[in-house]
C-alpha cells in the first residue's frame, strides 16, 4: 500500500518532476553536442610532431589537431579524420614566431604576403618602434584590417611621432599645453589598439626629450595596460646610463619596460653589456618588470644621417640640416663629428664597416661602403674622407646603412639572458632590390641554426620560449604563442637538424631553409616551397582597445 503524500509533496512533486527532465534533456543535448562535435572532422591534422609548445618545457609526441582558427586538440595520437592531414616526420611543431620589433609598414602595402618572415616561421609582426609610427594610429589600421595579408600585425605608438604631431622637430623643453596635447595623442593611440609606446631617443625629435617628458607619456600608456619599449639614448658610450634611463622610465612610469635591439655599438665599449645586463637582473629583483629583445647579428642599420651626424646638426628637418652643411664652419663641426663616429662608434674604426644598404636617389650605391664613395669622389678613403662622403649622401638624399661595429661577446652575453627575447628589428624587402640588412630573411633561422644548434648557447626548447611565449606574454597576447588546445593555430613546422639562415651582407636576399609548413589562424601559409593563396592574418589591438570593444 502506497503511502499518501500530504499537500506540500504533492505540490512539489512536478517541479520536481520538471527539474529532473530538464536536467536529463540537458545532459542529453551536451551528448548531443559532443558527439556532433567528434563526428565533425577536424580541418588540419598534424601527425608525428616534436611539439615545442613555447613553454620552455622539454619537447614530447604528439599529434596536433585544427579546427577553424583554433587548436582543437593535442594527444600522443589522433585518428579521428580531418580534411587536410599532414604527416610532419617528427619535425618540430612550434608556435608561429612573433617580431616584437620590426619595420613593417615600410612594405607591407606592397607585399603582404611578408615572404621573408612567413618563410622562416614569423606569423605576427609588431610595427611602430623606435618611436616612429602613424599619428593618429587608427586611419593605419583601419587600412592593415582593409588589406589581404598572410601574417598577424599590430603596433606600438611612437614618441618621437606623437612629439613631431605635437612640435615640430624643435629642441626645446614643451610647454604645459603641448605636453598635455601629447597626453592626448598617447591616450588616443592605446584606445585606438595601440600596444604601449616606443621610444627613439637616439633619434630626432625623440633626442630632444627629457628622460620625465617621455616618463610623463609612458605613465599614460601604462594607464592603458601598455608597455614601454625604447631605442636608447645611446648604445655606446653612454650605454650604461642609457639602460638605466630605460629602467627608470618603467619604474617612475609605471608600466613594463624594455631595451629594444640591445647591443654595445663600437670596440671602445665592448663588454660593457656585462653591466647592462646586471642592471637589468638587479632592476628586476627589486620589483621593475624590465626585458630586453636583441638580433643575432653583429651589425646594426639606421640612416646615414642618423648614424653619423650629430643631433644638434638634424634640428628643425631636411631644409635645415641642408642650411647648415652649407655654412663652411658648421659644416667643418659636423665632420668632425662625423670621423668620430666613424672611428669609435658606428664605423667601427673603418669606413669599410659602414655599407650603403639603399639609396633612393643612386640606386647603384647600394652595397658599397663609405671608403668606396670615397674613393668614388676621387679622394683616399680615410675616415675624414670618408666622413665628408657621408656629409655628401645626406646632401643628394640620405642612404640607409648597415654598420658593422657590435661584437659577438655581447651579442652571446645578451642571448644567454633569460629575459632576451628575439626580434628582427627587419623590414619586408622587395626581393632582389637593393642590399638590405640579412636580419629581415634570417633572424629566427640564425637563432635555431648558430645559436642553438652550432654554438649551443641556448636550447632548443629556451630558443622557442623567446620566439613565442615571452613576447607574448609582454604584449598581452592571451591566445597566441603557445600550442595549447583553444589557443589560436599559429603554428612553425621546422626540421631542427636541417634549419639555416642563408642570407647574408653581400647577398641578403636569400630565404631561410628548414621551414616546411607554416600556419596563421588555422590556414596554411607556406607549405614548404611556396606561400600559398591564403591570407588569413589579422590585425592584433592592444587591451585598451580590446577593453572597449
Amino acid at each position: 500500500m502506497q503511502p499518501q503524500m500530504n499537500a506540500d509533496e504533492r505540490r512539489h512533486k512536478p517541479i520536481a518532476h520538471l527539474r529532473l527532465s530538464a536536467f536529463i534533456c540537458g545532459c542529453i543535448f551536451l551528448f548531443s553536442c559532443i558527439l556532433f562535435a567528434q563526428a565533425q572532422p577536424y580541418d588540419l591534422l598534424l601527425k608525428n610532431a616534436r611539439v615545442i609548445d613555447g613553454s620552455g618545457n622539454p619537447w614530447y609526441h604528439a599529434d596536433v589537431a585544427i579546427r577553424g582558427d583554433r587548436i582543437a586538440r593535442i594527444a600522443y595520437k589522433i585518428d579521428e579524420p580531418a580534411r587536410q592531414t599532414i604527416d610532419v616526420h617528427s619535425e618540430v611543431v612550434a608556435p608561429g614566431f612573433i617580431d616584437i620589433h620590426s619595420h613593417a609598414r615600410r612594405n607591407i602595402f606592397n607585399v603582404p604576403t611578408a615572404d621573408n618572415y612567413i618563410r622562416q616561421g614569423v606569423t605576427t609582426l609588431i610595427e611602430g618602434p623606435d618611436g616612429s609610427s602613424p599619428v593618429p594610429i587608427a586611419p593605419f589600421f583601419a587600412q592593415l584590417e582593409a588589406l589581404r595579408k598572410s601574417v598577424n600585425i599590430g603596433a606600438f605608438l611612437g614618441q618621437g611621432s606623437v612629439r613631431e604631431a605635437v612640435m615640430g622637430q624643435v629642441d626645446r623643453k614643451p610647454s604645459p599645453e603641448e605636453m598635455a596635447q601629447m597626453r592626448a595623442l598617447v591616450e588616443q593611440g592605446m584606445k585606438d589598439g595601440a600596444f604601449g609606446l616606443s621610444s627613439g631617443l637616439f633619434y630626432v625629435p625623440g633626442s630632444f626629450s627629457s628622460t620625465e617628458e617621455v616618463t610623463d607619456l609612458a605613465r599614460v600608456a601604462g594607464r592603458f595596460g601598455g608597455i614601454y619599449i625604447s631605442h636608447m639614448r645611446d648604445e655606446a658610450s653612454h650605454v650604461v646610463d642609457s639602460v638605466k634611463e630605460t629602467i627608470a622610465i618603467g619604474e617612475n612610469g609605471g608600466l613594463p619596460t624594455q631595451v629594444t635591439h640591445h647591443k654595445i655599438i663600437g670596440k671602445t665599449y665592448w663588454g660593457q653589456s656585462a653591466e647592462t645586463i646586471r642592471l637589468i637582473e638587479e632592476a628586476r629583483r627589486r620589483g621593475v618588470d624590465a626585458s630586453v629583445d636583441q638580433y643575432p647579428y653583429t651589425a646594426s642599420s639606421t640612416s646615414i644621417q642618423a648614424a653619423l651626424f650629430p643631433s644638434w646638426a638634424q634640428e628643425g628637418g631636411r631644409a635645415r640640416v641642408l642650411e647648415r652643411l652649407k655654412d663652411q664652419a658648421t659644416r667643418a663641426r659636423i665632420a668632425t663629428e662625423a670621423a668620430r663616429l666613424i672611428r669609435e662608434e658606428r664605423g667601427g674604426g673603418d669606413p669599410k664597416n659602414v655599407v650603403l644598404s639603399r639609396c633612393d636617389w643612386d640606386t647603384s650605391l647600394a652595397g658599397k661602403n663609405l671608403a668606396e664613395v670615397a674613393q668614388l669622389r676621387g679622394n683616399s678613403p680615410t675616415v675624414e674622407n670618408a666622413a665628408e662622403a657621408a656629409l655628401w649622401i645626406v646632401e643628394k638624399g640620405g642612404c640607409q646603412g648597415v654598420f658593422h661595429a657590435i661584437s659577438e661577446d655581447d651579442l652571446v652575453r645578451i642571448l644567454r639572458y633569460p629575459g632576451t627575447m628575439i626580434a628582427s628589428d627587419g623590414e619586408i624587402p622587395n626581393f632582389g632590390k637593393e642590399a638590405p640588412h640579412p636580419r629581415s630573411y634570417g633572424t629566427w633561422a640564425r637563432v635555431l641554426g648558430v645559436y642553438v644548434r652550432e654554438k649551443k648557447v641556448i636550447t632548443l626548447e629556451d630558443a622557442v620560449r623567446r620566439m613565442t611565449t615571452l613576447p607574448a606574454q609582454r604584449l598581452g597576447l592571451a591566445d597566441r604563442g603557445l600550442l595549447r588546445e583553444g589557443m589560436k593555430a599559429d603554428i612553425a613546422v621546422f626540421d631542427p637538424d636541417r634549419v639555416r639562415d642563408l642570407a647574408t651582407f653581400d647577398k641578403p636576399h636569400q630565404y631561410a631553409e628548414g621551414f616546411s609548413t607554416v600556419i596563421v589562424n588555422g590556414e596554411v601559409v607556406f607549405d614548404g616551397k611556396t606561400v600559398t593563396a591564403a591570407r588569413p592574418g589579422k590585425v592584433l589591438y592592444g587591451p585598451a582597445r580590446t577593453a572597449s570593444h
